[in-house]
C-alpha cells in the first residue's frame, strides 16, 4: 500500500514538473505591453468593457509566437490575428438562433482541427481561432447591431495588430538572433546529453532507469538539432549567398551532429568496456573528461547567446590530460606482464585505447568549436577552421489540396480527431445552452484545449488542466476574499500574467495554476460575482475535461496498438539503410560518403524518437486496450541499441583503412540484410518473422581472425612495443569492429524474439 501511494504522489508530481530551460521572461515582459496597451486605452477613453476583445486578440496572438525564423513567426501571427478577427465576426452573425450556432460551430471547430495536418504552427492558430469563436459566441454576440459588430471586429484587429508589432518590430534590427537561439539550445541540450552519459562510467545502479534518462535526452537533443537546421535554413532561405555568421553557425550546427555521433559511441564503447577489470584504472579519470565535457558544451552555448569573445577550456584540457598521463602508466602496466597477457585482457585494453583517443578527439572538437563561437561575436575568419558546408536540404513541397484530399478518411487519426472535437465542442455547446448554465462557454473550452488526436495526450492535458484549474481557483478565491484595493488587484493581474506567460513553456500546468486566478480577478473586476467565479471556473473545468475524456475514449477511438506497428516498421527500415550504409563503406573502403551516413543517422533517429513517443501514448491508454506491452519495450530498446551499434560503426570508419578485412565479414552482412528486411516485412504485415540463420557460425569465423590478430600483436609487443605495425594497425581497427558485430548479432537475436510475440 505505501509503494501505492508513493506512487500516486510521485504521478501527480510529474505532472507539474518542469521541462528543460529557462523561463521566457522576455515573452512574459511582451506580453504585459501586448495586454497593457489595450488596457491603458479603454482606461483613458473610459471604454475599458470595449477593450477587453482587444484584450483578447492581443494575448491569442501573443499566444502563437512561436519564436524560430521571423517569415514564420509573422505569418503565424498574422493568421491569427486575420483569424481571431473572422472568427469574431462569424460568432455575432450566428448568435442569434442556436440551430444555426450549432451547425456552424461544428464547420468551425472541424476545419480548425484539421489545421494539424499542415504543422504544428497551424495547429496552434487554429486553436486561439477555435477558442476566440466558443468565446465570442457567448460573451460577444452583438447582432443585428452591426456597428457594435464593425466596433468589435476592428478593436480586435488593433489588438492583434498591436501584439505582432510588439513581437516584430525588433527582429529586422536583429534578423540572426533566432539561429543563434536555436543553436544555442542544441548545445545546451548536447551538455546535458553528455552530463548523463558520463553517469554510464559510474556504472548507475539503476541502470534501466538511466538508460531511459538518456535515450530521451537524445531524442531532445536530435530534435533540438533538427530545429536549428530548420531554423538556418528558413533565415537564409532565397538568399544568394550565406554571409560570415551564417556559414559559422551551420559548422556548430554540423559540429553538434558529430558531437551527438561521437557520445553516443562513447556510450557503447563504455558500456561494453566497465563491465572488464581493467576499466577500473581510468574510470576516475574518464568520467572527470566527460563531465568537464558536459560543462564545456554548456559554456559554448552561454558564449552563442551571450556573444562571448572567449570559452574557457582549462579545465578540459587538465582532466584529458590526466587521462592521457593515466592511459599510459595502465598500458606500461599491461605490457610488462607480456608473458602472462591474454588476448581477452589485450582485447579490453584495445578497447580502453580507444575510449580515450575518442575522448580526445571529441576535446580536440571542442577547442574547435569555442574558436568558432568566439569568431562570432568578433566577426574573424580563420582559414584553419573555415569549411564550405552544404546547406541543409529544403523539404519538398507539397499540395495544401492533395494533403487535404488523402486525409478526408476515417484511416487518417486528424481526420478522426478533427470530427471528435467538432462534436464534442457542438455537445458542449448544446447542452451549456439548454441547461442556461452561468458561464457555460468554461465547459466547452476546457474541452476544445484539453481534447487531442489520441487519448494519452488527452487524459495528460485534462489532468493538467483540472489539476491546475483547481490549486488556480483555490488561489483566485483567495486573492477575490482578500484583496478589496483596486490598484493591488491590478498588480497582482499584471504579475500573474508576467509570471504565466514567462513559465508557459516550461509547464503547461504551472501556466495554468497562474493563468486561473487572473481570469477570476478580471471577471470580478468588469463584473460581478465575487468567490463563486472561483467555484464555477473549477466545476466547469472538471465538467470539460471529463467530456474530453470520454469523447477520446467512445468516439471514433484509434488505439495506438493499432498504429504502433505501422511506425515500428517505418523506424526499423531507417535503421536497416543507416546499417546498409555503414556496412557498404566497411566492404568497399569508400571515403566519401560521410554525408550519406549523416542524413542516414539522423533520418533513423528521428524514427526512433517518432517510435518512442508512439510507445509513449501506447503506455497512457487504457490497460485493457494496450495488450503485451512487455514485447513492445522489448523492441525499442534493442533498436535502440542497435543504433548505437551502428552509430558507433559509422564513427569508427574514420580510422578504417580497409588494409585488412575478416574473410566472413560479406557474408555475415549479407545474412544479416534480409534478416533487417524480414523483420519489417513482419511488423508490416503483423505475421510471424521467419526462422533466424545461423548467423553465429560467421561471428565465430570472425572471432578466430581476431584471436590471431590479437595473438600476433602480443608476441610482437616485446620487439615493437611503441610501432605502428601493420598487425597493430589491424588489431585496432578490427577490434572495434567485431565487437559491434557481436553485439548487433544478439541484438538482432533479441527484436526477432520480440516481434514473434507481438505477432502471436
Amino acid at each position: 500500500m505505501p509503494s501505492t501511494d508513493q506512487g500516486s504522489l510521485s504521478w501527480l508530481l510529474q505532472q507539474f514538473q518542469l521541462k528543460p530551460g529557462k523561463p521566457a521572461f522576455a515573452n512574459g515582459l511582451r506580453t504585459l505591453l501586448a495586454l497593457g496597451g489595450p488596457v491603458a486605452v479603454g482606461i483613458l477613453t473610459g471604454n475599458g468593457a470595449a477593450s477587453a476583445i482587444a484584450v483578447m486578440a492581443a494575448m491569442f496572438v501573443s499566444m502563437v509566437d512561436v519564436g524560430g525564423a521571423y517569415r514564420q513567426k509573422a505569418t503565424a501571427m498574422m493568421a491569427a490575428t486575420i483569424g481571431v478577427t473572422v472568427a469574431l465576426l462569424l460568432a455575432n452573425l450566428v448568435s442569434s438562433t442556436l440551430w444555426l450556432a450549432l451547425p456552424t460551430t461544428f464547420i468551425v471547430i472541424f476545419i480548425a482541427g484539421l489545421a494539424g495536418l499542415y504543422s504544428s504552427v497551424a495547429a496552434s492558430v487554429s486553436l486561439v481561432i477555435s477558442i476566440m469563436f466558443v468565446v465570442s459566441l457567448a460573451r460577444f454576440a452583438s447582432f443585428p447591431d452591426l456597428s457594435t459588430v464593425l466596433l468589435q471586429c476592428l478593436l480586435c484587429l488593433a489588438g492583434g495588430i498591436w501584439a505582432m508589432a510588439l513581437s516584430l518590430g525588433l527582429w529586422v534590427i536583429r534578423p540572426y538572433i533566432p539561429v543563434m537561439q536555436a543553436v544555442a539550445n542544441c548545445y545546451l541540450s548536447l551538455s546535458k546529453f553528455v552530463e548523463l552519459a558520463s553517469q554510464r562510467v559510474l556504472n548507475p545502479e539503476d541502470l534501466q532507469d538511466w538508460a531511459q534518462k538518456f535515450l530521451q535526452a537524445q531524442d531532445t537533443v536530435t530534435q533540438d538539432l533538427t530545429s536549428a537546421r530548420t531554423t538556418w535554413a528558413s533565415v537564409w532561405t532565397g538568399q544568394r549567398a550565406m554571409n560570415l555568421r551564417g556559414n559559422q553557425l551551420l559548422i556548430l550546427i554540423e559540429d553538434a551532429n558529430q558531437i551527438i555521433n561521437s557520445v553516443v559511441a562513447e556510450v557503447e564503447l563504455l558500456a561494453i568496456a566497465s563491465q572488464r577489470p581493467l576499466f577500473s584504472g581510468l574510470q576516475r579519470e574518464i568520467w572527470q573528461v566527460m563531465a568537464e565535457l558536459a560543462i564545456a558544451l554548456q559554456s559554448l552555448s552561454e558564449g552563442i547567446t551571450k556573444s562571448k569573445s572567449s570559452v574557457h577550456l582549462g579545465n578540459l584540457d587538465r582532466t584529458i590530460e590526466a587521462l592521457e598521463h593515466q592511459w599510459e602508466i595502465l598500458r606500461s602496466q599491461v605490457f610488462n606482464q607480456t608473458s602472462d597477457i591474454h588476448t581477452d585482457e589485450y582485447s579490453d585494453l584495445v578497447n580502453l585505447r580507444k575510449i580515450v583517443t575518442s575522448l580526445t578527439k571529441l576535446t580536440q572538437q571542442i577547442h574547435t568549436d569555442a574558436e568558432i563561437v568566439s569568431d562570432l561575436s568578433t566577426g574573424k575568419r580563420r582559414s584553419q577552421i573555415w569549411r564550405e558546408i552544404s546547406p541543409p536540404a529544403q523539404p519538398e513541397g507539397f499540395s495544401f489540396i492533395d494533403t487535404l484530399r488523402d486525409n478526408l478518411t476515417f484511416d487518417s487519426v486528424l481526420f478522426r480527431h478533427a470530427l471528435r472535437l467538432a462534436l464534442i465542442t457542438t455537445i458542449a455547446e448544446l447542452v451549456a445552452s439548454v441547461l442556461q448554465l452561468p458561464r457555460g462557454y468554461w465547459v466547452t473550452l476546457t474541452a476544445v484545449v484539453a481534447l487531442k488526436p489520441n487519448f494519452g495526450g488527452t487524459s495528460q492535458t485534462t489532468v493538467q488542466r483540472v489539476l491546475g484549474t483547481f490549486l488556480g481557483g483555490i488561489i483566485g478565491i483567495a486573492l477575490v476574499v482578500l484583496i478589496k484595493n483596486p490598484m493591488a488587484i491590478a498588480v497582482c493581474i499584471l504579475l500573474l500574467i508576467f509570471a504565466a506567460m514567462s513559465v508557459r513553456p516550461l509547464s503547461y500546468s504551472i501556466f495554468t495554476i497562474l493563468l486561473t486566478p487572473v481570469i477570476i480577478l478580471l471577471l470580478n473586476v468588469i463584473s460581478t460575482g465575487g468567490w463563486k467565479i472561483g467555484v464555477l471556473r473549477i466545476v466547469d473545468s472538471l465538467a470539460g475535461g471529463l467530456l474530453a475524456l470520454l469523447g477520446s475514449y467512445l468516439l471514433f477511438p484509434r488505439w495506438e496498438r493499432q498504429q504502433l506497428p505501422t511506425q515500428l516498421e517505418k523506424t526499423m527500415r531507417a535503421n536497416l539503410v543507416y546499417f546498409q550504409q555503414v556496412i557498404a563503406n566497411y566492404l568497399n573502403s569508400r571515403q566519401d560518403a560521410a554525408d550519406s551516413i549523416n542524413r542516414l543517422r539522423h533520418q533513423a533517429a528521428l524514427e526512433n524518437a517518432n517510435a518512442e513517443a508512439a510507445a509513449q501514448r501506447l503506455f497512457g491508454e487504457p490497460r485493457h486496450v494496450q495488450g503485451e506491452v512487455e514485447p513492445v519495450m522489448t523492441l525499442m530498446i534493442y533498436i535502440r541499441a542497435f543504433f548505437s551499434s551502428v552509430t558507433t560503426l559509422a564513427e569508427h570508419l574514420r580510422e578504417f583503412s580497409g588494409e585488412y578485412q575478416f574473410t566472413e565479414l560479406k557474408q555475415l552482412a549479407n545474412a544479416i540484410i534480409p534478416v533487417l528486411e524480414n523483420l519489417a516485412d513482419a511488423l508490416q504485415n503483423q505475421q510471424p518473422p521467419q526462422p533466424l540463420p545461423e548467423l553465429d557460425n560467421y561471428l565465430e569465423a570472425i572471432h578466430n581472425e581476431i584471436e590471431q590478430l590479437h595473438t600476433a600483436r602480443i608476441s610482437e609487443i616485446a620487439i615493437h612495443p611503441n610501432t605502428v605495425t601493420p598487425t597493430l594497425k589491424a588489431v585496432r581497427e578490427q577490434t572495434t569492429l567485431f565487437t559491434e558485430l557481436e553485439r548487433i548479432v544478439n541484438e538482432i537475436k533479441v527484436m526477432h524474439c520480440a516481434i514473434a510475440l507481438l505477432q502471436k
